[in-house]
């Protein structure tokens, strides 16, 4: 694709969105209507704020969803630490809830406006932000151009590229150029993350490794993990967690493969609870009893499984059990973060396809902590195996909490790497008279 090409397409792309703004209502009432948006805040998508801009310098952060937000949170207290207002923006319910629980009135939190210029340009013209700053694998055509044009820094953290992404951009070099020759800093995860986004037109790029490394561990209800405990007692468990379609069956047949060595309790938490109630009529089709936890079942001996159908309580699951496999990964591509697990003292097993966290798996598999399974059966062996070897499962355990003791330090390198654009607006905000800097 040419230069031109890349500018027509990029400027087809603005047009589209122009001409599909008139539909925004609709579409946000649908989405509110099926719980996927905040119905009293929709607006915020259009650009609309909901809060007043406060005085003096104010750091845009975006962050997608739950994982995002959580990475960026210990660098927004970093920022919030020398006085720079921020306006966190993320896309989804329950990393609003997230945000709200962890940060509070540390930040300005809006949903992020739908990347279409009437929402966009509304939303950078009320905030005015002096630096935008976005989380891993966030592009935006319309709101890099549009940043872009007020020459508002913007810079990219804990930055990764997928093979799919970086396959699917690498067809169009001239439009990659366009977009990414915007960033004014990309602080990657990995060197072959810093490697793909120089090639696609990043300019400044660096490597910090991986922020979720030092962020906190999963929280969770100390109440309701000591209830769940009594009514287990002696019984082993395992968990199958962030699982996508066909794994759920795959938990189901080593639970009953493994059910005549041990009176195990299966931990199955989908990635998508609204596909529970499926789940649960596959599990139930197949002779098994479930519990769930939106339902407050009691796990009584005679459950076979615990269906964790809720969203943000991963630090429950884990906790609830030493063994872990993670999802996305025995048939479908892309693997899930293994961190919070190895954080949670789990051995971790999971499927050979974990591209998009290739590294993390490295680490921990060169550590010990983390093992690869081809299959369901190989599943099942590797599930028996840490629930009858204490030892075995207590070594995995260990190894990755050195592991990710020695993967710490991305936070650090982050806000090395930001102190050119953070530093100015530090002291601008240190020498404003204190009641306008906290207006």
């Amino acid at each position: 694709m040419s230069s031109l090409r890349a500018r027509l397409a990029l400027s087809a792309y603005r047009l589209g969105g122009i001409a599909l703004y008139p539909f925004i209502g609709p579409y946000l009432a649908v989405r509110a209507a099926k719980g996927k948006e905040d119905g009293a805040r929709k607006l915020e998508r259009s650009g609309y704020a909901s809060a007043n801009r406060p005085q003096g310098p104010l750091i845009w952060f975006h962050a997608a969803s739950v994982g995002e937000t959580s990475a960026v949170i210990p660098l927004i207290r970093e920022i919030r630490r020398r006085d720079i207002h921020v306006i966190l923006t993320t896309g989804t319910i329950t990393s609003a809830k997230v945000a709200h629980e962890r940060l509070g009135e540390e930040v300005i939190h809006q949903y992020v406006p739908l990347d279409l210029k009437p929402a966009i340009k509304r939303f950078l013209e009320y905030w005015q932000p002096d630096c935008a700053i976005f989380a891993e694998s966030e592009i935006w055509p319309t709101t890099i151009t549009e940043l872009g044009r007020r020459r508002i820094p913007q810079i990219l953290v804990n930055a990764r590229m997928s093979d799919r992404s970086f396959a699917r951009w690498s067809k169009h070099p001239s439009l990659a150029e366009a977009l990414f020759e915007n960033l004014a800093l990309v602080v990657a995860q990995s060197d072959l993350d810093a490697e793909r986004f120089r090639d696609l037109g990043a300019v400044q790029v660096l490597k910090s490794g991986n922020l979720k490394v030092d962020t906190d561990a999963p929280s969770y209800d100390a109440p309701t993990l000591a209830g769940y405990m009594k009514q287990i007692g002696n019984r082993k468990t395992w968990a199958a967690v962030s699982t996508f379609e066909g794994e759920e069956g795959a938990a189901a047949s080593v639970h009953a493969l493994l059910k005549e060595h041990n009176s195990q309790l299966t931990i199955i938490v989908p990635r998508h609870p609204e596909r529970c109630d499926a789940i649960e009529a596959m599990l139930v089709e197949q002779g098994l009893k479930v519990a769930r936890r939106t339902r407050n079942d009691i796990l009584s001996a005679d459950v076979d499984v615990f269906l964790g159908d809720t969203i943000g309580e991963m630090g429950l699951y884990l906790r609830m059990t030493e063994v872990a496999f993670m999802g996305k990964s025995l048939f479908n591509e892309g693997g899930q973060n293994p961190l919070e697990p190895a954080m949670l003292g789990c051995a971790i097993l999971t499927g050979g396809h974990v591209q998009n966290f290739r590294d993390a798996y490295q680490v921990l598999a060169r550590r010990g902590s983390a093992r690869m399974v081809r299959d369901t059966e190989m599943l099942a062996r590797g599930v028996h195996y840490l629930l009858t070897n204490d030892t075995a499962r207590r070594t995995m355990i260990d190894a990755g909490f050195v592991a990710v003791h020695d993967m710490r330090g991305a936070l650090a390198a982050t806000v090395k790497g930001l102190e050119p654009y953070i530093n100015p607006l530090s002291v601008k905000a240190r020498l404003m008279p204190k009641t306008m800097a906290n207006g």
